[in-house]
């Protein structure tokens, strides 16, 4: 029977690579391109094409093969992208971390190996080729970046696809879809193009056609409409204090440096004062001359002062964000909320396991001298009649972070960060293009502001209102819009991941149980 009216032959062949050779230079290639896609350089194409390569790369390879080449496609491309974490603690950290992500990117790669393999066997018509295969390749992409994002510790959810597309004209997606369904859609429409290469049965201006309209489609896709609820006067402060770490300050040297910067601005109109994480290195919960400080700021400003601290509660510490107000009555300050960080980072802020790894290695791991607890807290603030979620740092990278913080109505959302250990590297602006991409994605404005940069605001559509250089002390002041629509993305939260992944293993396991069958043999699957 004939198929889009081309009738079957036998003998389809998948267009792939020559031998195996070429397909370890190509993913080598593939991994150095899907970088340059993510900022700094923000040629977000490129990241596009990297990933295709990826694909063409195993898309005749058995499964044993497919994990080699995999492996040595996610050193590259891991290996360049987070090259930042060697200025905080070296090479050992910057290899550890790779080679956990390059263990999901190679079983991901496996697995579209086997998408590509038992699916050719068992859907033989076009429409299946084309209409099923992609649909599991781009699945298999979404489980492998959905597994990474929450194991172990917590996961690692930078790098994906979707957040190489912050400054493209695909952005809109992500306001529909989430991250993680625009990362798989993105896949689903490069795997659909590698299969499109090697259709036979497809006339050469058919398939010029399908190509041309999913891609046309893709990108004059509107974004989900925003709908502002009024707006917010908001002073951020960049005080460039030598936060970081391992740096060489005065205990109290960061809460002077933020200070100083605000104190120009005493009377200015605002509604609300933000600093970054770790603004103040004293805790003014337990030290009154801190509390002076942070007291006199909300009292001049006639506001509520967000403020980030590390405090501690018994044996236990956290890394804490405090709202602090000028009470007139008491004729102090006092803390009205606090929010404590829910995803600390692994072998940054604490140490997972101390128990087991630090008799290993206790040079390494001694510069992680205190384990930062878990929060328990929620995430949002009431400030000025209008309810703020809080993230910190890490806290923005994380999905179940942000939707707890619209799940309580969050209308804006303040990110403090501290980004002085990583110097001048991609970094801070990964971290402000994954920023830029839940502000889409939420339809909220947030306030990005860090000790050194890069600091900025965005709307509820990704444009950015002000922004601050890195390394100089300055605030950004401004009226920054509040909204309390939803967009689909909030609705879907990680429902779509557990649909998708549903139906790749089930689809996986279908094409597996077919491909046997039409073989006939033991191990169809070239394991």
């Amino acid at each position: 029977m004939s198929t889009f009216g081309i009738a079957p032959r036998s003998g389809f062949a998948l267009a792939a690579p020559g031998s195996l050779a070429v397909s370890y230079l190509a993913v080598v290639v593939a991994g150095w391109l899907m970088d340059l896609g993510f900022p700094d350089r923000n040629w977000w194409p490129l990241t596009l094409l990297g990933v295709a390569g990826m694909m063409w790369a195993i898309n005749r390879l058995g499964l044993w093969k497919a994990l080699g080449v995999g492996a040595v496609g996610g050193f590259t491309f891991y290996g360049i992208n987070i090259w930042w974490l060697t200025v905080y603690l070296g090479l050992v950290p910057w290899i550890a971390l790779t080679l956990a992500q390059v263990a999901f990117f190679s079983l991901g790669m496996g697995l579209m190996a086997l998408a590509w393999k038992w699916g050719s066997l068992h859907w033989r018509s076009v429409s299946g080729r084309l209409g099923v295969i992609p649909v599991l390749v781009g699945g298999a992409w979404m489980v492998r970046e959905a597994l990474a994002s929450l194991y172990p510790w917590g996961g690692f959810a930078w790098s994906r696809l979707a957040q190489s597309q912050s400054e493209s004209t695909l952005v809109p997606w992500v306001s529909w879809l989430g991250t993680s369904g625009m990362s798989f859609l993105l896949a689903w429409a490069l795997a659909l193009g590698v299969a499109l290469i090697g259709e036979g049965r497809l006339p050469r201006l058919g398939r010029g056609a399908l190509a041309a309209s999913v891609s046309l489609a893709l990108v004059i896709w509107p974004a989900w409409p925003v709908s502002e609820s009024g707006s917010i006067r908001v002073l951020a402060v960049q005080g460039n204090a030598d936060a970081g770490l391992f740096a060489d300050y005065d205990r109290g040297d960061n809460l002077r440096d933020h200070y100083l910067v605000n104190r120009e601005l005493f009377g200015e109109d605002v509604d609300v004062v933000v600093w970054p994480e770790n603004a103040s290195d004293i805790d003014p919960l337990r030290h009154p001359e801190a509390a002076a400080v942070v007291s006199e700021v909300a009292r001049e400003m006639d506001a509520p002062l967000v403020v980030g601290a590390i405090t501690k509660v018994g044996e236990e510490s956290f890394n804490s964000i405090l709202l602090w107000e000028f009470d007139e009555d008491l004729g102090r300050g006092v803390a009205r909320d606090q929010y404590d960080k829910i995803h600390p980072v692994p072998f940054a802020e604490y140490l997972p396991e101390r128990e087991f790894f630090y008799p290993l290695w206790p040079e390494l791991f001694s510069m992680i001298p205190r384990d930062y607890s878990i929060g328990q807290r929620d995430t949002v603030f009431e400030v000025a009649g209008a309810t703020a979620g809080i993230a910190i740092c890490f806290d923005i990278v994380d999905d179940a972070i942000v939707w707890a913080m619209m799940d309580e109505g969050a209308e804006i959302i303040f990110a403090p960060t501290n980004n002085a250990d990583f110097g001048q590297t991609d970094q801070s602006v990964q971290q402000l293009a994954i920023a830029r991409m839940r502000a889409i994605e939420t339809g909220r404005s947030v306030v990005n502001i860090s000790t050194v940069g890069t600091s900025a605001v965005m709307d509820p559509t990704g444009a950015t209102l002000d922004r601050l250089p890195t390394y100089t002390e300055g605030y950004l002041l401004l009226d920054v819009p509040l909204a309390q629509h939803t967009t689909p993305a909030t609705w879907i939260k990680r429902n779509l991941e557990v649909l998708v992944g549903a139906l790749t293993v089930a689809g996986l396991v279908t094409a597996g149980a077919g491909a046997r069958a039409r073989r006939g043999v033991d191990d169809p699957l070239g394991f």
